[in-house]
């Protein structure tokens, strides 16, 4: 068969998606939008292609009647019944604005900590509960989605990306996605595309080929695109091969809109629009008006319009991507309004996911779960009598407010932004309820000399340890900050017995690893964290959590061992630059061999592996069988101890016609009891098994090699097959 030729021009995309239908139906978003167009004045053409930030910026700041404190407010149309669209970050819940509104939100732990659950029917549960939340407190647009994967362990918002993985980023990140519209509130996926560090943000060029970009970051976009099509995409503040993610038309108008057939709209990131040429690069609405140069998607858009046929027509187009995506999540027959909200059962939702989440990394003798016997406890560091860490930035959710708040200086109003700041859910207090009749002794930390005191005369020692991350600025090493590298490792030779509960953003190095007991990485956990760390401490369930992350041995084994601009760049949340500044950033280096398979490549061993992850029971692999036409594997797995767990089936490519490769095909997370075994039934993506070539995915004829892993270093059982070669443009493999 003939390849189908998905090249368009940009004008006869937008005549294809303003053409109504012969007979519109109420149901038919795409015929509702060209009808509601078709009745709009000219000065009501742009009021949908720009918004405001809806925080209080300046003093002439004034909050529209019908608006939210929040990121965003877009007016509607009263008078063709287009409600205004009221925006709220995050990814993590209804998020806190730097304390702007006062009331209660739930927290969900860091999307990275949600990557290591593995669990898409979680992913959509969670989403499902933010989503209601925020549709609960009058928004109807969540700026949620992090898909971004993770190239560099340093990038201050690690947090609240999902993975280094195309795949579990994609099916996650759409399964959230369903849920959060399930609740008729319009969800983005951001940051589009490649935005992989935070220091020198604004200005910074990700330099990649096209087949790497389409293999990976572009992948996961895509997958999760398929699968939950989000309402609205915001494109980054970096560049891509020089151009601006919000004004490049590679991204925006030739993969995104062309190649993908995206139908929703393309929203800037708050700050990240240039020019009025934006538009025809695949633009369609500037949020956050304030923190841009001008505004052009107001006046300057309708002026040009009204003389030139070109940016009529985008203009058109323009609007009928927002409306459509408007009709089909339903924001207009299910207006956002205050209502009553369950937080029992969503507290249950956020713990749950704190739970599958948290990765056991360590367990020497079976140091965990503890044993009721233990009769002192020490419990040391990282605000463990307060709350539990969040990360910060825009996407930070603090319930009613932060435990406690550790300003990192600066002024202005976006200062709050950067504080340190900790939920109100207490470790120590979890800790104590689940052991009444020990002797429980808090150490702050701040004086080594102290803290081993209290751990040698206990018979457990627990260390909290933080690794605080944020939007605006990346972290320079992968070492725990404040001495807690040498607090851990005195009270470690103090006391064998010692467990180290890590609150962190993303990987750290561990060189005190080999003295200790135990390792829990819980991340950011959330509302409920404390709750989730205690019942995992004392097994009262049992870990699950697999890293969704490689953890480096060092950073000299990462891509680029100095981070780019780390050496000139002085950065905060804003961080725009001076006047041309620019920084070019390698990705050609890795390209689409992020994370795991970087280090396949490099024959490196990390510190902890992608996949990773232990459990208070055991499990073995038992057999693997592949599908005929490729695609599929039916894999057996056994809980060969004596509780019941949750394992995750995971399916690596290791070979290809190519040669040695190392790729996640396919995943499962399965629940065992103790001693049962279940046989599923594991799809691929076949794009996989391809690579990207001339326009099209690629599958060489050949053998290939598939294995069952425990991790992308750890396999079982394997199996070879020999495929013919296939061609996939779309839908169908040819």
């Amino acid at each position: 068969m003939k390849e189908v030729n998905m090249r368009v021009s940009l004008l006869a995309l937008s005549m294809l998606a303003v053409a109504a239908p012969a007979v519109a139906q109420d149901d038919d978003p795409d015929a509702r939008a060209a009808a509601t167009i078709d009745q709009m004045e000219p000065a009501e053409r742009t009021i949908l292609t720009h918004g405001i930030m809806a925080l209080p910026l300046g003093e002439d700041f004034a909050l529209p009647e019908d608006g939210v404190l929040g990121a965003g407010y877009v007016p509607g149309i009263s008078r063709l019944d287009v409600p205004s669209l009221r925006e709220t970050d995050a990814s993590l819940g209804v998020a806190w604005a730097g304390g702007a509104r006062k009331d209660r939100a739930t927290a969900l732990p860091s999307a990275v900590a949600m990557g290591a659950t593995w669990n898409p029917e979680l992913m959509r549960r969670a989403g499902e509960m933010i989503g209601g939340e925020a549709h609960a407190k009058g928004f109807n647009v969540l700026l949620a989605g992090g898909i971004n994967l993770m190239r560099d362990p340093r990038n201050g918002r690690t947090f609240e990306y999902f993975s280094e993985d195309p795949l579990l980023s994609g099916v996650l990140g759409g399964a959230a996605v369903t849920g959060i519209q399930s609740q008729h509130v319009i969800s983005t996926l951001k940051h589009f595309a490649l935005n992989a560090q935070e220091t020198g943000r604004h200005f910074m060029s990700a330099n990649i080929s096209d087949a790497p970009a389409r293999e990976s970051d572009l992948l996961a976009f895509q997958i999760a695109i398929e699968r939950g099509d989000p309402g609205s995409i915001m494109c980054a503040y970096n560049r891509v091969n020089q151009d601006y993610s919000c004004g490049s038309d590679y991204l925006l108008n030739q993969v995104l809109k062309t190649d993908w057939g995206y139908r929703g709209w393309v929203m800037s990131d708050w700050g990240a629009v240039h020019k009025l040429a934006d538009a025809i690069h695949g633009l369609d609405q500037q949020s956050g008006e304030q923190l841009d140069e001008r505004v052009f998607f107001g006046d300057m858009l309708g002026s040009k319009a009204a003389s030139d046929p070109v940016y009529a027509r985008r203009l058109t187009d323009m609007n009928h991507r927002i409306l459509r995506s408007m009709y089909a999540v339903g924001v207009d027959r299910f207006p956002a309004e205050k209502a009553k909200i369950d937080w029992e059962a969503n507290a249950a939702v956020a713990r749950e996911t704190a739970q599958q989440g948290i990765v056991l990394l360590r367990n020497v003798k079976d140091a965990l779960p503890l044993s009721a016997t233990a009769r002192t406890i020490a419990v040391i560091g990282g605000y463990a009598d307060t709350g539990v860490l969040s990360g910060g930035g825009s996407s930070q959710v603090l319930g009613e407010g932060p435990a406690v708040s550790i300003s990192m200086g600066g002024s202005g109003p976006f200062a709050g932004f950067m504080s340190q700041s900790y939920q109100k859910s207490v470790p120590l207090n979890a800790i104590r309820e689940r052991a009444p009749d020990a002797e429980i002794r808090f150490r702050n930390g701040r004086y080594i000399t102290d803290a081993v005191e209290a751990a040698r005369r206990s018979d457990v020692a627990i260390i909290f340890a933080t690794q605080w991350m944020a939007e605006g600025l990346d972290v320079p090493d992968l070492s725990l900050p404040n001495g807690q590298d040498d607090l851990i490792a005195a009270v470690a030779a103090a006391n064998p017995n010692t467990i180290v509960v890590l609150e962190n953003g993303g990987p750290i190095v561990m060189p005190w690893l080999d003295q200790t007991a135990a390792v829990l990485a819980s991340w950011y956990p959330g509302g409920e964290g404390a709750d989730a760390i205690a019942s995992i401490l004392f097994g009262e369930v049992n870990p699950s959590g697999h890293l969704p992350v490689t953890f480096p041995a060092n950073v000299g084994q990462l891509p680029r061992p100095v981070l780019p601009g780390s050496d000139m760049i002085e950065t905060n949340f804003l961080g725009k630059g001076e006047e041309g500044q620019t920084l070019d950033v390698d990705y050609d280096i890795e390209g689409s061999d992020v994370g795991y398979r970087w280090f396949a490549r490099q024959k490196e061993a990390p510190l902890f592996p992608f996949g990773f992850g232990l459990s208070y029971t055991s499990f073995s692999h038992n057999d693997i069988k592949l599908a005929d036409d490729g695609l599929s594997a039916t894999v057996r797995l056994t809980n060969s101890g004596k509780r019941a767990g949750a394992d995750v089936a995971q399916i690596y490519l290791i070979s290809g016609p190519w040669g040695s490769s190392r790729r996640l095909l396919g995943f499962e997370r399965v629940e065992l009891g103790a001693g049962e075994s279940k046989s599923v039934e594991v799809s691929f993506d076949p794009r996989l098994l391809a690579q990207w070539q001339d326009g099209a995915w690629v599958r060489p004829a050949g053998k290939y090699r598939i294995a069952l892993g425990k991790s992308a270093i750890d396999f079982g059982p394997e199996a070879t097959i020999t495929l013919p070669a296939a061609r996939w443009t779309g839908g169908q493999m040819k």
